[in-house]
């Protein structure tokens, strides 16, 4: 263990391709403690392993005992979401936003996913080339969950680039430099809860503002976390999800013939990129709550745990040939969205805008190919995410 050492994990050259690394640690360090945000954390990075630290509530969400002081000190309420809750807090936060992502609610919004996704690939399709993220993957979700909340286009792309910086943190120096953005945000948001207390909406933002469960309404603190959580939750996974995918289909010719030949693949294809590219790479730090034997070593009470989300995906005691993409790869049960009471909530609405957004791009453009060189595709400095920067390519 000792002899292993670590990269940045943030960095983008590690992005580039994370998986040869965390094969080496599902073999030789399944759990491996190493230093994020100052902290001590274990890395651990097999399927089963993984599974339990998303499942086993003795791994909690709330792990501000052990937050950086200046988080707790400048951005607070980002604390105060769903994402680091634990039971009963986040049940009862759940439960309040739940009903608005439902897979039956969610397939009311495919006209307009639908719509929005052929609009931009028009506009697309003007010059023979174009910047896939900038163009397409990024707008689409983005139009869609700003609509959802009732976060005017303007304010969204504020927001976006806000949280661009937020989730590059991952050092001491990275967050002291995110925390002008994070007050930013917070301050944006603070203004529309005014706005939409004096003039309600027909939106998710009016819904939050006025919840109430069981007589108790979210917190000032509570409201900004959630926004947040749901804005950027809402689209970001989406975003890599395109942008990995399209490059994934692209560069396996094979895989991207078979898509365009059978639509009705578009449901196992979506799995299987959600599990070979991983949009979602890190998950969440937990917090031991109590000594737990995982992974060969005995965890004490008090320390932090992240689950390599990207590794337990390319398991080989879990997916047979993980490194061959397989886009009828079944079963799969991949961990894109991971796993127990914090499941992506937002699961089905990334689903479907990513079935219909690969589905009309390869459709619209069947010999689209990369415009530069693979090798100078750039990756987001980001720990928890695997991200592109940007995907430049030609219809012909």
């Amino acid at each position: 263990m000792a002899s292993i050492q670590v990269p940045d994990l943030a960095s983008p050259g590690f992005k580039a391709n994370p998986y040869p690394f965390y094969a080496r640690l599902r073999n030789e360090a399944p759990a491996l403690r190493t230093t994020i945000l100052t902290r001590p954390v274990w890395l651990v990075t097999r399927y089963d392993d993984v599974l339990q630290v998303l499942k086993d509530d003795r791994f909690a969400n709330d792990w501000s005992p052990r937050m950086p002081w200046l988080l707790l000190r400048f951005a607070r309420p980002m604390t105060r979401g769903m994402l680091s809750r634990d039971a009963p807090d986040h049940t009862r936060l759940r439960t309040l936003v739940g009903k608005a992502f439902t897979p039956r609610l969610v397939e009311r919004l495919r006209a307009q996913v639908e719509s929005i996704t052929e609009e931009l690939l028009t506009a697309a399709a003007a010059n023979g080339r174009f910047e896939l993220v900038r163009d397409f993957a990024l707008p689409l979700p983005l139009k869609i969950i700003s609509g959802l909340l009732g976060i005017p286009e303007a304010d969204s792309l504020r927001f976006h680039r806000l949280s661009r910086t937020m989730l590059a943190v991952a050092s001491t120096f990275g967050l002291i430099r995110s925390l002008p953005d994070s007050w930013l945000f917070m301050r944006h948001l603070h203004k529309l809860f005014a706005e939409r207390r004096a003039r309600p909406q027909d939106d998710l933002v009016t819904a939050l503002v006025e919840a109430e469960e069981a007589g108790d309404k979210l917190s000032e603190d509570e409201l900004v976390a959630m926004t947040m959580l749901l804005l950027v939750a809402g689209y970001e996974t989406t975003v890599n999800l395109i942008a990995s995918g399209t490059l994934a289909l692209i560069q396996h010719p094979e895989q991207r013939e078979r898509f365009l030949q059978s639509p009705a693949l578009a449901e196992s294809a979506v799995e299987e990129l959600l599990r070979f590219t991983s949009p979602l790479e890190i998950a969440s730090f937990r917090l031991v709550l109590q000594e737990v034997a995982l992974a060969g070593v005995t965890l004490p009470p008090g320390e932090l745990v992240t689950a390599v989300l990207g590794s337990a995906n390319h398991d080989e005691s879990q997916f047979p040939e993980p490194e061959k993409l397989d886009l009828a790869r079944s079963p799969n049960r991949h961990l894109g969205f991971g796993m127990g009471a914090h499941f992506c909530l937002g699961a089905p609405l990334a689903r479907l805008e990513g079935q219909i957004a690969l589905t009309a791009l390869f459709r619209r453009f069947p010999n689209l190919r990369l415009a530069v060189p693979p090798d100078s595709l750039r990756w987001r400095a980001s720990l928890l995410l695997r991200a592109l920067e940007e995907l430049p390519l030609a219809t012909e």
